[in-house]
């Protein structure tokens, strides 16, 4: 059971954002710096990764605490 009502889930949910969490940004910096570019968020791959390195044909996800919680396992 919900402990929210559906006005607060949907004023919590739409806080969360998809994109620029505290990890892609801390993630974007260290690529750029080594030198890596980049595109973020491409919408014609499947998945909408979150960042693109056409050049070397890889693809980056990152996942955060949010959506599969701090503590698993």
């Amino acid at each position: 059971m919900d402990r929210h009502t559906p006005k607060q889930r949907k004023r919590n949910m739409q806080a969360v954002k998809s994109a620029g969490s505290k990890i892609e940004k801390t993630l974007g910096k260290a690529l750029w710096k080594k030198g890596f570019r980049y595109r973020k968020n491409v919408k014609t791959i499947f998945g909408k990764p979150d960042f693109v390195l056409r050049k070397y044909n890889i693809v980056i996800f990152c996942d955060s605490e949010f959506w599969h919680g701090k503590d698993w396992e």
